[in-house]
């Protein structure tokens, strides 16, 4: 598989149709909970940016994952994500046991929250920097 993609299409474009199918459902999903989210690659692999990257998805051989970028978000739905595969960044889901969209929502607007404070902060102390560079 091609390591380096420019769009998440060109990745799509290497998955059997099966594979395709499973995400292009994840890829609607997410557009959905964040329409103003732009698709973009991160590390390597198809995922969404608001004000930064916030979730990355990916077929594997005998699986898919969901990687929630940063922040301890698996740990916060652990109870939900019982029965499902995870590691601290990572939860895996197959064909035969997906991801309730639900639960797929709830750490998709989780991750935008955090997206959105993180943002804030950095405008919020730029702002400052500003603010003392002219004081001075």
């Amino acid at each position: 598989m091609k390591s380096r993609f420019a769009t998440i299409d060109e990745y799509f474009a290497t998955l059997v149709p099966r594979q395709r199918a499973v995400l292009q459902k994840l890829r609607k999903l997410i557009h959905s909970i964040a329409p103003k989210a732009e698709e973009c690659i991160t590390y390597s692999l198809p995922g969404f940016r608001q004000n930064s990257p916030f979730v990355a998805f990916a077929a594997f051989k005998d699986h898919y994952s969901l990687f929630p970028m940063g922040g301890a978000t698996v740990e916060k739905f652990k109870r939900e994500l019982k029965g499902f595969d995870t590691n601290k960044g990572t939860i895996r889901f197959t064909e035969e046991k997906p991801l309730p969209r639900s639960l797929v929502g709830k750490i998709i607007k989780h991750r935008l929250a955090i997206d959105s404070a993180k943002a804030a902060a950095r405008k919020s102390k730029k702002r400052t920097a500003r603010k003392k560079i002219a004081k001075k």
